[in-house]
Protein backbone atom coordinates (compact mmCIF):
# COMPACT_ATOMS: atom_id res chain seq x y z
CA UNK A 1 0.00 0.00 0.00
CA UNK A 2 1.15 3.17 -0.99
CA UNK A 3 0.98 6.08 1.62
CA UNK A 4 -0.94 9.09 0.95
CA UNK A 5 -1.50 12.57 2.34
CA UNK A 6 1.63 14.16 4.69
CA UNK A 7 4.98 12.55 3.40
CA UNK A 8 6.08 10.57 6.35
CA UNK A 9 8.90 12.09 7.87
CA UNK A 10 7.13 15.18 8.56
CA UNK A 11 5.50 12.66 11.43
CA UNK A 12 6.52 12.49 14.99
CA UNK A 13 7.39 8.74 16.16
CA UNK A 14 4.02 8.32 17.77
CA UNK A 15 2.22 9.57 14.70
CA UNK A 16 4.60 6.95 12.06
CA UNK A 17 3.76 3.92 14.87
CA UNK A 18 -0.29 4.46 13.95
CA UNK A 19 0.18 5.15 10.47
CA UNK A 20 2.07 1.69 10.53
CA UNK A 21 -0.89 0.05 12.97
CA UNK A 22 -3.52 1.27 10.61
CA UNK A 23 -1.39 0.23 7.61
CA UNK A 24 -1.26 3.41 6.36
CA UNK A 25 2.33 2.93 4.88
CA UNK A 26 4.61 -0.08 5.31
CA UNK A 27 8.38 0.40 7.00
CA UNK A 28 9.96 -0.43 3.85
CA UNK A 29 8.17 2.45 2.37
CA UNK A 30 9.40 4.78 4.80
CA UNK A 31 12.70 3.27 4.57
CA UNK A 32 12.68 3.72 1.41
CA UNK A 33 11.93 7.64 1.71
CA UNK A 34 14.61 7.90 4.47
CA UNK A 35 17.92 6.35 2.52
CA UNK A 36 16.37 8.39 -0.14
CA UNK A 37 16.25 11.49 1.62
CA UNK A 38 19.70 10.80 3.37
CA UNK A 39 21.53 10.11 -0.30
CA UNK A 40 19.94 13.51 -1.30
CA UNK A 41 21.65 15.27 1.20
CA UNK A 42 25.06 14.51 1.48
CA UNK A 43 26.35 18.01 1.66
CA UNK A 44 25.14 18.21 5.47
CA UNK A 45 28.09 15.41 6.39
CA UNK A 46 25.67 13.76 9.09
CA UNK A 47 25.88 10.11 8.64
CA UNK A 48 29.22 7.87 8.34
CA UNK A 49 27.85 4.89 7.09
CA UNK A 50 24.55 4.13 5.85
CA UNK A 51 23.32 0.39 5.91
CA UNK A 52 20.96 0.74 3.05
CA UNK A 53 21.05 -3.50 2.60
CA UNK A 54 20.45 -4.03 6.33
CA UNK A 55 17.86 -1.39 6.56
CA UNK A 56 15.59 -2.91 3.99
CA UNK A 57 16.22 -6.34 4.89
CA UNK A 58 15.17 -5.15 8.68
CA UNK A 59 11.72 -3.15 7.15
CA UNK A 60 10.80 -6.15 5.35
CA UNK A 61 11.21 -8.50 8.67
CA UNK A 62 9.40 -5.44 10.43
CA UNK A 63 6.03 -5.41 7.74
CA UNK A 64 6.65 -9.11 8.15
CA UNK A 65 6.33 -9.30 11.79
CA UNK A 66 3.19 -6.89 12.31
CA UNK A 67 1.59 -9.23 9.33
CA UNK A 68 1.83 -11.71 11.34
CA UNK A 69 0.22 -10.06 14.13
CA UNK A 70 3.37 -9.00 16.68
CA UNK A 71 3.36 -5.08 17.77
CA UNK A 72 6.28 -3.97 19.19
CA UNK A 73 6.41 -0.96 20.42
CA UNK A 74 8.76 1.29 17.73
CA UNK A 75 8.06 -1.54 14.63
CA UNK A 76 9.12 -0.70 11.67
CA UNK A 77 10.54 2.85 12.85
CA UNK A 78 14.02 4.01 10.84
CA UNK A 79 16.46 5.35 13.39
CA UNK A 80 20.02 6.24 13.51
CA UNK A 81 22.48 5.96 15.36
CA UNK A 82 25.61 7.63 16.81
CA UNK A 83 29.17 6.27 15.68
CA UNK A 84 29.70 5.69 18.96
CA UNK A 85 27.66 3.07 19.51
CA UNK A 86 28.82 -1.10 18.64
CA UNK A 87 26.84 -2.36 16.14
CA UNK A 88 27.83 -5.80 14.68
CA UNK A 89 29.07 -6.14 11.53
CA UNK A 90 29.17 -2.44 10.95
CA UNK A 91 32.09 -0.45 11.34
CA UNK A 92 31.74 2.14 14.18
CA UNK A 93 34.57 5.02 13.71
CA UNK A 94 33.78 7.51 16.66
CA UNK A 95 34.73 9.92 14.52
CA UNK A 96 38.06 9.07 14.35
CA UNK A 97 41.14 8.00 12.41
CA UNK A 98 41.59 5.43 14.95
CA UNK A 99 38.92 3.34 14.64
CA UNK A 100 38.11 4.19 10.71
CA UNK A 101 37.85 0.44 10.70
CA UNK A 102 36.67 -0.91 13.21
CA UNK A 103 33.67 -3.19 12.92
CA UNK A 104 32.40 -4.71 16.34
CA UNK A 105 31.46 -7.75 16.53
CA UNK A 106 28.29 -7.87 18.75
CA UNK A 107 25.40 -4.44 19.15
CA UNK A 108 25.48 -2.18 22.15
CA UNK A 109 22.66 -2.51 24.85
CA UNK A 110 20.87 0.57 23.76
CA UNK A 111 21.78 -1.03 19.65
CA UNK A 112 20.10 -4.00 21.20
CA UNK A 113 17.07 -2.76 22.71
CA UNK A 114 15.57 -0.66 20.25
CA UNK A 115 16.16 -3.77 17.81
CA UNK A 116 14.17 -5.78 19.89
CA UNK A 117 11.81 -2.51 20.27
CA UNK A 118 11.39 -2.73 16.78
CA UNK A 119 13.39 -0.03 15.32
CA UNK A 120 15.20 -0.13 11.82
CA UNK A 121 18.20 1.18 12.00
CA UNK A 122 19.52 3.00 9.05
CA UNK A 123 23.29 3.99 9.72
CA UNK A 124 25.62 5.86 12.16
CA UNK A 125 25.90 9.56 12.32
CA UNK A 126 28.67 12.01 12.53
CA UNK A 127 29.91 13.03 15.46
CA UNK A 128 33.56 14.68 17.07
CA UNK A 129 36.01 12.76 17.62
CA UNK A 130 35.41 10.14 20.73
CA UNK A 131 33.11 12.38 21.87
CA UNK A 132 35.21 15.50 22.63
CA UNK A 133 33.53 18.92 21.09
CA UNK A 134 31.00 21.19 20.95
CA UNK A 135 30.95 22.02 17.39
CA UNK A 136 30.90 18.47 15.92
CA UNK A 137 34.09 20.15 14.05
CA UNK A 138 36.37 17.97 15.11
CA UNK A 139 35.80 14.41 13.10
CA UNK A 140 37.77 13.15 11.17
CA UNK A 141 35.22 12.57 8.49
CA UNK A 142 34.65 16.28 8.05
CA UNK A 143 32.53 18.92 10.27
CA UNK A 144 28.88 18.58 10.33
CA UNK A 145 26.60 21.36 9.04
CA UNK A 146 23.04 22.85 10.89
CA UNK A 147 20.24 22.08 8.37
CA UNK A 148 18.80 25.62 9.31
CA UNK A 149 22.37 27.63 7.79
CA UNK A 150 24.87 25.26 6.45
CA UNK A 151 27.68 27.79 7.01
CA UNK A 152 26.78 27.07 10.89
CA UNK A 153 27.43 24.03 13.42
CA UNK A 154 24.84 21.91 14.81
CA UNK A 155 26.59 21.40 18.25
CA UNK A 156 28.18 18.42 19.66
CA UNK A 157 29.03 15.61 20.43
CA UNK A 158 26.00 14.43 18.69
CA UNK A 159 25.95 17.04 16.06
CA UNK A 160 25.13 14.43 13.26
CA UNK A 161 22.10 12.76 15.02
CA UNK A 162 21.11 16.30 15.94
CA UNK A 163 21.00 17.27 12.21
CA UNK A 164 19.47 14.20 10.73
CA UNK A 165 16.46 14.16 13.18
CA UNK A 166 15.96 18.40 12.28
CA UNK A 167 16.37 18.12 8.33
CA UNK A 168 13.80 14.74 8.90
CA UNK A 169 16.45 12.52 7.28
CA UNK A 170 15.31 10.41 10.04
CA UNK A 171 12.96 10.62 12.80
CA UNK A 172 14.89 9.79 15.46
CA UNK A 173 18.58 9.26 16.62
CA UNK A 174 20.81 7.64 19.35
CA UNK A 175 22.83 10.56 20.79
CA UNK A 176 25.32 10.17 24.12
CA UNK A 177 25.80 13.57 26.40
CA UNK A 178 29.43 13.77 28.64
CA UNK A 179 28.51 17.25 29.48
CA UNK A 180 25.70 18.24 26.99
CA UNK A 181 26.21 16.92 23.89
CA UNK A 182 22.72 15.26 23.66
CA UNK A 183 21.21 18.56 24.66
CA UNK A 184 23.22 21.47 22.71
CA UNK A 185 23.28 19.95 19.78
CA UNK A 186 19.48 19.41 20.14
CA UNK A 187 19.16 23.24 20.45
CA UNK A 188 21.37 23.86 17.93
CA UNK A 189 19.21 22.16 15.75
CA UNK A 190 15.39 23.07 16.80
CA UNK A 191 15.08 19.10 18.18
CA UNK A 192 14.34 17.52 21.69
CA UNK A 193 17.23 15.56 23.74
CA UNK A 194 17.53 13.52 26.41
CA UNK A 195 19.92 13.27 28.95
CA UNK A 196 18.77 10.16 31.18
CA UNK A 197 20.06 9.95 35.05
CA UNK A 198 23.32 8.54 34.85
CA UNK A 199 22.72 4.38 35.04
CA UNK A 200 19.54 5.05 33.90
CA UNK A 201 20.53 3.71 30.28
CA UNK A 202 23.39 1.14 30.05
CA UNK A 203 26.75 2.06 28.84
CA UNK A 204 27.26 -1.74 27.56
CA UNK A 205 28.88 -1.18 24.11
CA UNK A 206 29.50 2.55 24.06
CA UNK A 207 32.68 4.06 23.36
CA UNK A 208 33.80 5.30 26.36
CA UNK A 209 35.30 8.94 26.69
CA UNK A 210 35.03 9.84 30.68
CA UNK A 211 33.05 6.75 32.08
CA UNK A 212 31.72 8.89 35.18
CA UNK A 213 29.60 11.39 33.10
CA UNK A 214 28.59 9.61 29.79
CA UNK A 215 25.46 8.82 29.57
CA UNK A 216 23.40 7.62 26.56
CA UNK A 217 19.81 9.13 25.27
CA UNK A 218 16.76 9.64 22.56
CA UNK A 219 16.68 12.85 20.08
CA UNK A 220 13.63 13.27 17.96
CA UNK A 221 11.50 15.71 16.91
CA UNK A 222 9.24 15.59 20.95
CA UNK A 223 9.34 14.84 24.24
CA UNK A 224 6.67 12.24 23.50
CA UNK A 225 8.74 10.46 21.14
CA UNK A 226 11.62 10.54 23.80
CA UNK A 227 9.65 8.95 25.77
CA UNK A 228 8.44 6.33 23.47
CA UNK A 229 12.35 5.72 22.72
CA UNK A 230 13.56 5.84 26.45
CA UNK A 231 11.33 3.36 27.47
CA UNK A 232 13.14 0.81 24.97
CA UNK A 233 16.52 1.75 26.00
CA UNK A 234 16.48 2.11 29.62
CA UNK A 235 16.54 -0.62 32.59
CA UNK A 236 19.21 -2.90 34.15
CA UNK A 237 22.22 -4.44 32.15
CA UNK A 238 24.02 -6.74 34.18
CA UNK A 239 26.89 -6.16 31.60
CA UNK A 240 27.10 -2.26 32.64
CA UNK A 241 28.76 -2.17 36.52
CA UNK A 242 27.07 1.38 36.72
CA UNK A 243 23.68 0.72 35.22
CA UNK A 244 21.03 1.16 37.64
CA UNK A 245 18.38 -1.61 38.75
CA UNK A 246 16.04 0.57 39.24
CA UNK A 247 12.38 0.07 37.78
CA UNK A 248 11.84 1.70 34.61
CA UNK A 249 8.37 3.96 35.16
CA UNK A 250 5.01 4.43 32.07
CA UNK A 251 7.00 7.07 30.63
CA UNK A 252 3.86 7.42 28.25
CA UNK A 253 1.46 7.64 30.82
CA UNK A 254 2.89 10.03 32.83
CA UNK A 255 2.64 12.88 29.90
CA UNK A 256 -0.57 13.15 30.71
CA UNK A 257 -0.27 14.55 34.69
CA UNK A 258 -1.57 18.33 34.57
CA UNK A 259 1.13 20.45 35.96
CA UNK A 260 -1.08 23.22 37.47
CA UNK A 261 1.19 24.10 40.59
CA UNK A 262 4.73 22.86 39.26
CA UNK A 263 7.15 24.66 40.76
CA UNK A 264 9.88 25.63 38.26
CA UNK A 265 13.37 27.10 39.40
CA UNK A 266 14.49 29.64 37.50
CA UNK A 267 19.07 29.94 38.28
CA UNK A 268 19.58 33.12 38.57
CA UNK A 269 23.71 32.55 37.27
CA UNK A 270 22.13 31.48 33.84
CA UNK A 271 20.58 34.40 33.11
CA UNK A 272 23.78 37.02 33.77
CA UNK A 273 26.69 37.40 31.76
CA UNK A 274 27.56 35.72 28.61
CA UNK A 275 23.87 35.05 28.07
CA UNK A 276 22.88 35.93 24.33
CA UNK A 277 20.29 38.91 24.87
CA UNK A 278 18.25 37.71 22.86
CA UNK A 279 18.24 33.99 23.17
CA UNK A 280 17.64 35.50 27.21
CA UNK A 281 14.26 36.97 25.77
CA UNK A 282 13.64 33.95 24.12
CA UNK A 283 13.53 31.51 27.43
CA UNK A 284 11.26 34.62 29.64
CA UNK A 285 8.85 33.96 27.04
CA UNK A 286 8.52 30.21 27.41
CA UNK A 287 8.72 30.54 31.01
CA UNK A 288 5.91 32.69 30.67
CA UNK A 289 3.96 30.23 28.53
CA UNK A 290 4.65 27.75 31.46
CA UNK A 291 3.15 30.34 33.89
CA UNK A 292 0.03 30.58 31.32
CA UNK A 293 -0.30 26.61 31.97
CA UNK A 294 -0.96 26.96 35.41
CA UNK A 295 3.35 26.77 36.55
CA UNK A 296 4.87 28.90 39.58
CA UNK A 297 8.47 30.66 38.78
CA UNK A 298 10.74 30.10 41.94
CA UNK A 299 14.12 31.95 41.85
CA UNK A 300 16.74 29.82 42.45
CA UNK A 301 20.79 30.00 42.99
CA UNK A 302 23.24 27.02 42.16
CA UNK A 303 26.68 29.59 43.85
CA UNK A 304 28.82 27.02 42.14
CA UNK A 305 27.51 26.59 38.66
CA UNK A 306 30.47 28.84 37.80
CA UNK A 307 33.04 26.36 38.44
CA UNK A 308 31.47 24.04 36.91
CA UNK A 309 33.75 24.36 33.72
CA UNK A 310 37.22 24.04 35.17
CA UNK A 311 35.93 20.94 37.08
CA UNK A 312 34.54 19.21 34.25
CA UNK A 313 37.94 20.06 32.04
CA UNK A 314 39.85 18.37 34.78
CA UNK A 315 37.84 15.11 35.36
CA UNK A 316 37.08 14.14 32.00
CA UNK A 317 40.40 14.66 29.84
CA UNK A 318 41.73 12.66 33.18
CA UNK A 319 39.22 10.13 32.45
CA UNK A 320 39.74 10.00 28.90
CA UNK A 321 43.27 10.28 29.14
CA UNK A 322 42.83 6.39 30.74
CA UNK A 323 40.65 5.29 28.67
CA UNK A 324 41.91 6.24 25.63
CA UNK A 325 45.12 4.48 26.38
CA UNK A 326 43.77 1.55 24.92
CA UNK A 327 44.08 2.81 21.41
CA UNK A 328 48.04 1.29 20.88
CA UNK A 329 47.85 -0.02 17.68
CA UNK A 330 48.74 -3.32 19.30
CA UNK A 331 44.86 -4.82 19.57
CA UNK A 332 42.97 -3.02 17.21
CA UNK A 333 42.28 -0.21 15.22
CA UNK A 334 44.47 1.91 13.26
CA UNK A 335 48.61 1.48 13.26
CA UNK A 336 51.09 3.51 12.01
CA UNK A 337 52.33 2.16 8.34
CA UNK A 338 56.02 2.61 9.62
CA UNK A 339 58.11 2.59 12.74
CA UNK A 340 61.61 1.56 13.92
CA UNK A 341 60.19 -0.75 17.28
CA UNK A 342 57.63 -1.13 19.71
CA UNK A 343 57.74 2.20 21.38
CA UNK A 344 58.02 4.32 18.31
CA UNK A 345 55.07 2.29 16.60
CA UNK A 346 52.75 3.54 19.68
CA UNK A 347 54.44 7.17 19.20
CA UNK A 348 53.16 7.31 15.85
CA UNK A 349 50.28 5.41 16.05
CA UNK A 350 48.53 8.08 18.70
CA UNK A 351 50.38 11.08 17.30
CA UNK A 352 48.84 10.03 13.58
CA UNK A 353 45.40 8.23 14.80
CA UNK A 354 43.98 10.82 16.83
CA UNK A 355 43.24 14.52 16.00
CA UNK A 356 44.01 17.73 17.96
CA UNK A 357 41.46 17.62 20.61
CA UNK A 358 41.61 14.72 21.26
CA UNK A 359 45.78 14.89 22.07
CA UNK A 360 44.50 18.00 23.73
CA UNK A 361 42.55 16.39 26.23
CA UNK A 362 44.78 13.57 26.61
CA UNK A 363 47.80 15.67 27.69
CA UNK A 364 45.54 17.96 30.26
CA UNK A 365 44.41 14.25 31.59
CA UNK A 366 47.60 12.96 32.11
CA UNK A 367 49.33 16.01 33.97
CA UNK A 368 46.39 16.08 36.21
CA UNK A 369 46.69 12.53 37.12
CA UNK A 370 50.42 12.91 37.01
CA UNK A 371 52.68 12.35 40.76
CA UNK A 372 52.62 15.95 42.33
CA UNK A 373 48.99 17.27 40.57
CA UNK A 374 46.74 14.99 41.76
CA UNK A 375 46.03 16.47 45.23
CA UNK A 376 46.19 19.64 43.23
CA UNK A 377 43.61 19.32 40.37
CA UNK A 378 41.96 16.09 39.91
CA UNK A 379 41.10 15.61 44.20
CA UNK A 380 40.31 18.96 44.25
CA UNK A 381 37.90 18.74 41.43
CA UNK A 382 35.93 15.70 42.43
CA UNK A 383 35.46 17.68 46.13
CA UNK A 384 34.10 20.29 44.00
CA UNK A 385 31.89 18.16 41.83
CA UNK A 386 30.52 17.11 44.98
CA UNK A 387 29.65 20.51 46.12
CA UNK A 388 27.71 21.06 42.89
CA UNK A 389 25.93 18.29 43.60
CA UNK A 390 24.67 19.45 46.51
CA UNK A 391 24.09 23.08 45.12
CA UNK A 392 21.30 21.10 43.02
CA UNK A 393 20.08 18.94 46.11
CA UNK A 394 18.86 22.06 47.89
CA UNK A 395 17.22 24.02 44.66
CA UNK A 396 15.67 21.18 44.48
CA UNK A 397 14.02 22.00 47.73
CA UNK A 398 12.19 24.73 46.45
CA UNK A 399 11.39 23.68 43.35
CA UNK A 400 10.29 20.27 41.22
CA UNK A 401 12.17 21.48 37.96
CA UNK A 402 15.07 23.98 36.75
CA UNK A 403 14.71 25.31 33.76
CA UNK A 404 17.26 27.63 31.94
CA UNK A 405 18.93 28.46 28.27
CA UNK A 406 20.57 25.29 27.20
CA UNK A 407 23.21 27.11 24.94
CA UNK A 408 24.16 30.81 25.71
CA UNK A 409 23.79 31.56 21.94
CA UNK A 410 22.35 29.92 18.70
CA UNK A 411 24.51 28.12 16.68
CA UNK A 412 27.69 29.46 15.64
CA UNK A 413 29.88 29.97 12.31
CA UNK A 414 31.76 26.77 11.39
CA UNK A 415 35.33 28.05 12.30
CA UNK A 416 34.20 30.91 14.76
CA UNK A 417 35.68 29.25 17.42
CA UNK A 418 38.97 28.36 17.05
CA UNK A 419 40.02 29.11 20.48
CA UNK A 420 39.72 26.03 22.98
CA UNK A 421 38.42 27.92 25.90
CA UNK A 422 35.52 29.96 23.91
CA UNK A 423 34.58 26.75 22.21
CA UNK A 424 33.96 25.09 25.63
CA UNK A 425 32.45 27.95 27.14
CA UNK A 426 29.61 27.03 24.87
CA UNK A 427 28.63 24.13 27.48
CA UNK A 428 28.43 26.07 30.31
CA UNK A 429 24.81 25.73 31.38
CA UNK A 430 24.77 22.04 30.16
CA UNK A 431 28.02 20.68 32.42
CA UNK A 432 26.89 20.77 35.66
CA UNK A 433 23.77 18.14 35.16
CA UNK A 434 26.49 15.39 34.42
CA UNK A 435 28.80 16.60 37.58
CA UNK A 436 25.21 15.77 39.17
CA UNK A 437 24.61 12.56 37.41
CA UNK A 438 20.88 14.56 36.72
CA UNK A 439 18.46 14.06 33.71
CA UNK A 440 18.07 17.05 31.66
CA UNK A 441 16.04 17.64 28.39
CA UNK A 442 16.55 20.61 25.81
CA UNK A 443 13.39 21.48 23.71
CA UNK A 444 13.02 23.96 21.06
CA UNK A 445 11.48 27.75 22.48
CA UNK A 446 12.26 29.77 19.97
CA UNK A 447 14.06 31.22 17.04
CA UNK A 448 17.09 34.51 17.26
CA UNK A 449 17.56 35.41 13.75
CA UNK A 450 16.21 32.30 12.09
CA UNK A 451 17.83 30.06 14.15
CA UNK A 452 16.69 27.37 16.83
CA UNK A 453 17.72 27.83 20.39
CA UNK A 454 16.49 25.70 23.20
CA UNK A 455 15.18 25.53 26.91
CA UNK A 456 17.05 23.42 29.40
CA UNK A 457 14.96 21.41 32.24
CA UNK A 458 16.77 20.22 34.47
CA UNK A 459 15.01 16.93 36.88
CA UNK A 460 15.60 15.10 39.95
CA UNK A 461 17.44 12.01 40.12
CA UNK A 462 15.65 9.28 37.95
CA UNK A 463 12.35 11.61 37.28
CA UNK A 464 12.57 11.57 33.76
CA UNK A 465 9.03 11.04 33.53
CA UNK A 466 8.42 14.43 35.06
CA UNK A 467 10.78 15.61 32.70
CA UNK A 468 8.86 14.43 29.62
CA UNK A 469 5.78 15.21 30.97
CA UNK A 470 6.98 18.89 31.52
CA UNK A 471 8.14 19.12 27.99
CA UNK A 472 5.26 17.44 26.58
CA UNK A 473 3.27 19.90 27.90
CA UNK A 474 4.81 23.00 26.46
CA UNK A 475 4.85 21.12 23.40
CA UNK A 476 1.02 20.90 23.33
CA UNK A 477 0.63 24.56 24.09
CA UNK A 478 3.66 25.66 21.12
CA UNK A 479 4.49 24.44 17.55
CA UNK A 480 8.55 25.22 18.22
CA UNK A 481 9.25 21.53 17.38
CA UNK A 482 7.16 21.22 14.56
CA UNK A 483 8.73 23.84 12.44
CA UNK A 484 11.19 21.98 10.17
CA UNK A 485 14.61 24.22 7.99
CA UNK A 486 13.65 25.36 4.43
CA UNK A 487 13.83 22.74 2.13
CA UNK A 488 13.44 19.88 4.26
Amino acid sequence: MRFSGEFPLTLTIAELVQGLTAGQYSSAEIVQDVLRRIEAQPGLNAFITVDRDGAEAAARMADAARARGQNAPLLGVPIAHKDIFCTAGIRTTCGSRMLTDFVAPYDATVVARLNAAGCVPVGKTNMDEFAMGSSNETSFFGPVRNPWDAQRVPGGSSGGSAAAVAARLVPAATGTDTGGSIRQPAALCGITGLKPSYGRVSRYGMIAFASSLDQAGPMAQTAEDCALLLAAMAGFDERDATALTAAVPDYQAALRSPIQGLRIGVVREHFGEGLDATVGDAMQAALREYERLGAKLVDISLPNSGHALPCYYVLAPAEASSNLARYDGVRYGYRAAEYRDLEDMYKKTRSQGFGPEVKRRIMIGTYALSAGYYDAYYLKAQRLRRLIAQDFGQAFESCDVIAGPTAPSPAFAIGAKSDPVSMYLNDIYTIPVNLAGLPAISLPAGFVEGLPVGLQLIGRYLDEARLLNVAHKFQEATDWHRRAPAGF
